[in-house]
């Protein structure tokens, strides 16, 4: 195998919750060096989520495989200057602090890159550091709301946020890329980067087509369950055994083929109420009727099978349990071990395979577990290391 793609790369993080730590671990998944700056005694406080791993948060698990812990009280000059040692020979500086934090410790892109011309500094933020709600909190419902996304999710009388942590993923995703995308100017350049992502604007881009059916359109697009609001038939019906499938039309090829072969009726492809994907739409109450009285007299099997042979895509609604166990994932090889403090626990491959390279996939860390040997390596002897826990420093 060959050595990972970011083997020689150092990244520094002052990160906490999702966003910021979902960025980096995937940095750390292509070999990394990802060092992360947590608060003395409790850490990140995502890792107080839950209890539900091995005692652990199952947040924190999934997001900080592979990296080393460092604890420092950044309000103590002794700890701030230790991170700014550790920065001098940083590839990548990453935070989610909350607004103006970086800018009180001397921590924002101006003076960092001013001091470090190679350095790729990055912000993750709720709204963005500069306009009118630079200085407002933003969490992850926060954001789904303020977006419109909720306005967009659960039924006719109920609004629903998504069930993951789709604004705080959004963001993670972008400052990935653009932190990818800041070491490749690098290497053309020599020079670093200031990245900034905000959730709001990352979940904005995620919006694109609800917000383009609503400038242009009618109106927004109206909340349909587990339906498509603008596609036809695309969505969850109920099979003579009580199970869930999924179908999904996307073209009237599949629509002829749907109404033939699981229908049993070709007519009904040409009725003037389901011709067109908009009639369809138009009279989803009426198409849902005629598509639930059929299935509701099939076993989930047929449905299944007929779909497939009408090249209908289709699935089941799976709990999670049944997703853990799907055979998908089995066959693939896409389940591995990582180490936590308190034991070992099964976890998903990175979805992006190269050919060639393994995933680094190496301990979640404990608390500060890192922060002696990192210190040490910095030149910090051992009546400093003793000072610094003395004054709570570290």
């Amino acid at each position: 195998m060959e050595e990972p793609p970011l083997a020689g790369i150092t990244v520094v993080s002052l990160e906490q919750a999702v966003a910021a730590p979902y960025a980096t671990r995937q940095l750390a998944d292509l070999g990394a060096r990802v060092i992360k700056v947590e608060r003395p005694g409790g850490g990140d406080f995502a890792r107080r989520y839950d209890e539900s791993v091995h005692g652990q948060s199952s947040y924190f698990v999934w997001l900080n495989r592979s990296k080393e812990s460092l604890t420092l009280d950044l309000k103590q000059p002794a700890a701030l200057a230790a991170l700014h040692d550790l920065l001098a020979g940083a590839d990548v500086f990453v935070h989610n602090l909350a607004p103006g934090a970086a800018g009180r410790l001397g921590l924002d892109a101006a003076p960092l890159r001013a001091r470090h011309p190679r350095l790729i500094h990055c912000t993750v933020s709720g709204y963005g550091t500069t306009g009118p709600w630079a200085d407002r909190k933003a969490y992850d419902l926060i954001v789904q709301a303020e977006t419109g996304l909720v306005s967009l999710t659960g039924t006719d009388t109920d609004q629903v946020r998504a069930g993951i942590s789709v604004a705080d993923i959004a963001a993670g995703m972008y400052a990935y890329s653009g932190i990818l995308t800041a070491l490749l100017r690098r290497t053309a350049t020599g020079r670093g980067s200031t990245v900034e992502v905000s959730l709001f604007e990352a979940l904005a881009e995620w919006l694109g087509s609800p917000a383009y059916y609503t400038r242009y359109g009618p109106a927004q697009p109206r909340r349909t369950g587990a339906e498509h609001a603008t596609i036809a038939p695309y969505g969850p019906y109920v099979t003579a055994g009580g199970d869930t499938v999924v179908l999904a039309v996307q073209n009237e090829r599949e629509w002829t083929g749907l109404c033939r072969l699981v229908l049993g009726d070709a007519s009904i492809a040409t009725d003037p109420r389901f011709a067109t994907n908009p009639a369809r739409v138009a009279h989803r109450a009426a198409l849902n009727d005629v598509l639930r009285d059929r299935l509701s007299t099939m076993d989930t099997e047929t449905v299944l099978r007929l779909l497939d042979e009408a090249g209908v895509a289709n699935g089941r609604v799976n709990t999670v349990g049944e997703f853990l166990d799907h055979p998908v994932l089995a066959a693939r090889d896409r389940w591995s071990s990582v180490a936590t403090p308190h034991g070992a626990i099964d976890v998903l491959r990175p979805p992006a395979d190269l050919d060639g390279v393994d995933p680094v996939l190496r301990p979640v860390p404990s608390v500060g577990q890192h922060t002696a040997a990192i210190l040490r390596a910095l030149g910090r002897t051992n009546d400093d290391l003793a000072e610094l826990r003395a004054t709570r420093a570290i």
